[in-house]
């Protein structure tokens, strides 16, 4: 950090430019390509709203909720009650996050770090069905465009910061995920320039999470909180409260203060002149974990499929990569599901016991097993100088299994990233991902969210979707 009397170099209009893009942005600025990326995020998290529910750290949220009461502004997830519009937003963002199974934005910059990314849909499109919910919002395109809106603003946030936000230990899906929410709230709450500012400056006095919650429920909280936080802000803008109007800005502005600033040049960029959602683009995840894990998830999983490894015959695994996978993968043997998500050893050796990591796998008893245990001592992480040096925009790993009978078995990461631009989903694959995260309600269901979704292409209004997320009960889930 600079001494006191050391000014930090940093634009000075970042939040004016959000603030006028969150205001003046129409639907019919939206590209069509844009929209059908929108469809997906949607479909993606709407599928993970559903698996959430079943979480404990959800339905801790979800009760204390319920008792709190308030207000009957929009639907607490899962209840078949309303409270009000920050809370029903809570709620949407922790189920979202609960499994760690939601889109990451992309970058190209072989500069940066890819903690640094956030979670770009889940924060926005909380906020975005709250409000839309509270104000009874009858239009599809106002509601696509808050969620592009919100997009928008946490992505080009996040890949302008310096790296050092993350390396301070801050979550960016808590932190930068604020503005996202705020901006998508600000923008169906129809605020003006001056007004979508105050917002953002609000949302600045409550944006906040740090990595040592990783593997942990407060994890999602984050997500959770920023959804809150980003609908409060805009609330508390269109009623006259004030923030400082550069809170992005300047010397203690946002990120001078949290990130030692902006890369050089980047917030030249501006919101919406291209769409973050389109380029670089925005990753889908194939696993519920940690995304930095998953290239080195798909060549564990191809390498043991393909040459028909079995778990007894596995004497020991060594595992190689650079400083992005390993320093936030951080537990050496996971105790439980949630601490799996963030342990290179309990994922490799989910996908050698069940060559298959979804949802199941990542359950208590699982990952408690004494086999499961055995099989995570047998696993090594190697830090790798070869590849660190290769840089860290693309994630590389190497992996060697020793069997044995004394063969070694090789393998090396494909760089591209399932999910992402370069290797995208099909739509069936899409399709099944929220198929298997929604598993647990009536196909009936299922059904009616899927067409509710794709009808808000066509102009369908957003109350189908609603309508179909307010017949959730969590009570009603099998398991």
């Amino acid at each position: 950090m600079p001494p006191e009397n050391q000014a930090i170099s940093s634009p000075t209009h970042v939040t004016a430019d959000a603030a006028d893009f969150i205001a003046r942005t129409r639907f019919e600025d939206l590209p069509s390509d844009l929209i059908d990326m929108a469809l997906r995020c949607i479909t993606d998290t709407t599928g993970l709203f559903v698996a959430g529910l079943s979480e404990r750290s959800t339905q801790i949220i979800v009760e204390a909720a319920r008792d709190d009461g308030g207000r009957p502004d929009a639907m607490l997830l899962g209840t078949g009650i309303k409270v009000p519009a920050q809370v029903a937003a809570r709620a949407f963002g922790i189920a979202a996050h609960a499994h760690d199974f939601d889109d990451t934005q992309v970058s190209h910059d072989p500069a940066h770090i890819y903690g640094l990314l956030t979670h770009p849909s889940a924060a926005p499109l909380s906020a975005t069905l709250a409000v839309a919910d509270m104000l009874r919002t009858d239009s599809a395109a106002a509601f696509l465009t808050a969620f592009c809106v919100g997009f928008e603003v946490s992505c080009k946030i996040s890949e302008w910061m310096l790296p050092d936000h993350y390396r301070r230990g801050h979550h960016s899906s808590g932190t930068v995920a604020t503005f996202g929410a705020a901006a998508a709230a600000a923008h169906l709450l129809e605020l003006d320039v001056e007004q979508a500012a105050h917002a953002l400056g609000i949302a600045s006095a409550m944006a906040a999470g740090i990595r040592a919650n990783f593997g942990t429920m407060s994890k999602p909280l984050h997500v959770g909180r920023a959804s809150e936080n980003g609908v409060l802000a805009a609330l508390l803008a269109q009623r006259g409260f004030t923030a400082d109007p550069q809170a992005l800005d300047g010397r203690w502005g946002f990120a001078s203060v949290l990130a030692g600033g902006y890369s050089p040049g980047k917030p030249a960029q501006g919101f919406g002149r291209t769409w973050s959602m389109l380029d670089p683009g925005v990753s889908i995840k194939p696993y519920p974990s940690g995304i930095l894990t998953h290239q080195a998830m798909d060549m564990v999983r191809n390498l043991v499929s393909d040459r028909d490894i079995r778990p007894d015959e596995v004497e020991r695994i060594d595992f190689f990569a650079g400083s992005n996978i390993l320093d936030p993968i951080r537990y050496d043997v996971a105790e439980n599901g949630l601490q799996a998500k963030f342990s290179m050893a309990a994922l490799i050796a989910m996908l050698v016991l069940f060559r298959r990591a979804g949802i199941p796998e990542f359950e208590d008893d699982v990952v408690r097993s004494e086999r499961f245990q055995a099989m995570q001592r047998r696993i090594r992480t190697h830090r790798d100088d070869a590849i660190d040096k290769l840089g860290f925009d693309v994630i590389r790993s190497r992996i060697d299994i020793t069997l044995k009978n004394g063969t070694v078995l090789r393998a090396t990461s494909d760089p591209r990233y399932r999910g992402g631009p370069s290797f995208p989903m099909t739509q069936g694959d899409l399709e099944e991902k929220f198929r298997s995260c929604a598993h647990a309600a009536p196909t009936r269901l299922q059904d009616r969210l899927l067409s509710a979704i794709a009808g808000l292409g066509s102009g369908a209004s957003p109350a189908m979707l609603l309508d179909a997320l307010a017949d959730l009960r969590s009570d009603d889930l099998t398991s």
